[in-house]
């Protein structure tokens, strides 16, 4: 057997410096798998494709080199879809593989045969077919440049079975990796946005995810520290300010008061850095479309009414943001106000002393709280429970508080939390899931179990779909369509080869969080809740502003 295509493309993934794949091998993709099995890469074979792209999707946003899927024609393929859309709309590096069919059946109808290019296309920054073994390198190459670049997201490759059959010449190989290139914005663009910011009567600031992906946290503490500008952070942004801080507003997003509640109401200039519309739209802090806002990003802004910024600085965010703290050090009014952090604050407070049960969600959210470093990692799933994390959870360093907050998908926290591990293996990693999305991949448990990825899942039971429950009851006074029964969560974790508690009794929980934490093998922790208690906090929050 001559050097393959499949070989050469292994050898391309070997000069990405990809360490691991994930996926379901398939009859398509024999070629492929047998070139992974005799290379440096692991094939990390998972229970479900989009389990295994959440897990390539999470490693490649906490490395920020792409993480890899695999998957096989037809319903392979599409069901990688919703992973790959997690990672297009949460800005997180992904490369995607799939089989196909020979070239030769592509034109008629055929077994298994869907049009996934096509299928991919609206997810995905860049995607395309290996139609000819002698374009793998250039493929390979575009594929992690544009899945790595600002704005990061997912690219995919289609690999039809007889391409990667086909040999290829000796000659042939890898082309060399290069770091992405990062622009550099204009001096006279750097003395406007000073003298917007030295202007204001009360100035803000807004960081979004976008500072997480340039490491550029010590340089938005500077920032803070020589301006005196407080941040609020979106949900994803959390722990770019300690909780802790002066300068911290705490997240907002959550409802239409957040704002008003942290100071934005009344601030005439906002400083947005790494700021991403897909978690919140601008019209909820800029109503009246009349502040002054300086934009601090990796790429040009968005079109949109109510986010048409003064001025752009568009490059290098941390080098951008140590030049303003110069150019603004000690004359700046800041703004802001600590009304919705205290808010929260006491909230967490006094739900440590709440005895009821089911448990206050809060509560549960402080129990891990003192149970973690500071760099410890905390995962959350989506439904009510990532409310109350995006609200109330206290996060002392970026990327130690992960929430999927561009699509949201239901069943991201035990793929997630198996990335986590992988990445961090050092760290105590818990994933927060709710009864509802627990079970949309729980499949991965037995991947998390033979990977060795000791994290603590804790799931919180209501029976219901909690979040969808408390819109309709704020909206129609009443719930619909959102209840449902559970398996018992304890023996099916159990089954999994996973050590697991179900808590009976509030004072339980710490004792039981700590065996979990202490567990060499994955574990699980059962509590159930009290949605009773209104994640809004306060009435002068207002209406609900975001989906799930």
């Amino acid at each position: 057997m001559g050097r393959r295509a499949a070989d050469l493309l292994v050898e391309c993934l070997e000069a990405e410096g990809v360490r691991m794949v994930f996926g379901i091998p398939g009859e398509e993709t024999l070629d492929l798998s047998e070139a992974l099995d005799r290379s440096s890469v692991t094939f990390v074979p998972v229970r479900h494709e989009q389990g295994g792209a959440y897990v390539a999707d999470v490693l490649g946003r906490l490395t920020g080199r792409a993480g890899v899927a695999l998957g096989t024609l037809g319903p392979g393929a599409t069901n990688l879809v919703t992973a790959v859309a997690d990672a297009y709309l949460d800005r997180a590096p992904l490369v995607v593989l799939t089989g196909q069919a020979d070239l030769e059946r592509m034109h008629k109808e055929s077994h298994q045969y869907v049009d996934v290019v096509s299928l991919m296309r609206p997810v995905t920054k860049w995607n395309a077919r290996v139609a000819d073994p002698a374009i793998v390198p250039e493929a390979v190459r575009k594929a992690f440049a544009v899945a790595e670049q600002e704005k990061p997201g997912a690219t995919h490759l289609e690999l039809p079975e007889d391409v990667m059959a086909a040999e290829v010449p000796p000659d042939l190989g890898p082309m060399a990796r290069k770091p992405p290139v990062r622009p550099e914005p204009a001096d006279r663009e750097l003395v406007r946005a000073a003298e917007l910011i030295r202007s204001g009567r009360r100035v803000v600031c807004l960081a979004g995810n976008g500072v997480v992906r340039a490491g550029a946290a010590p340089a938005l503490r500077e920032f803070c520290r020589a301006t005196g500008i407080p941040v609020a952070e979106t949900f994803m942004a959390k722990g770019l300010v300690p909780a802790d801080s002066v300068y911290a507003l705490g997240a907002t997003g959550l409802q239409a008061g957040d704002y008003t509640m942290a100071g934005f109401e009344e601030a005439d200039v906002v400083v947005a850095v790494g700021y991403d519309l897909v978690e919140q739209a601008p019209r909820q802090w800029n109503p009246r479309a009349d502040k002054t806002i300086v934009c601090v990003d990796s790429v040009p802004a968005e079109i949109d009414r109510f986010y048409d910024p003064a001025v752009e600085l568009v490059g290098d965010i941390y080098h951008i943001l140590l030049r303003l703290a110069e150019e603004c050090r000690g004359q700046v009014s800041p703004g802001g106000s600590s009304r919705l952090r205290d808010v929260t604050t006491a909230l967490l407070a006094s739900a440590r002393h709440d005895d009821r049960f089911p448990m206050h969600p809060a509560r549960v959210l402080g129990e891990i709280r003192d149970l973690l470093r500071h760099s410890d990692v905390l995962v959350s799933d989506v439904g009510l429970h990532k409310l109350w994390i995006g609200r109330v959870f206290p996060a002392f360093e970026p990327q130690t508080t992960l929430i999927a907050n561009g699509l949201a998908g239901m069943g991201f926290a035990v793929p997630a939390a198996i990335a986590a591990k992988l990445v961090r293996p050092d760290a105590q990693v818990v994933a927060v899931s709710g009864d509802g999305g627990f079970l949309m991949n729980v499949q991965e448990l037995e991947t998390a179990q033979r990977l060795g990825t000791s994290f603590v899942n804790v799931v919180w039971e209501n029976q219901e779909f909690g979040s969808i429950t408390w819109k309709q009851e704020r909206r129609f006074g009443r719930h619909f369509g959102t209840e449902f029964t559970n398996p018992d969560f304890v023996r099916l974790a159990e089954a999994f080869g996973l050590a697991a508690w179900r808590v009976e009794r509030p004072e339980e929980l710490g004792e039981r969080l700590r065996q979990a934490l202490a567990a060499p093998v994955p574990s699980l922790v059962v509590v159930p809740v009290d949605y009773s208690v209104d994640v809004a906090v306060a009435e002068e929050l207002g209406a609900a502003t975001t989906a799930t």
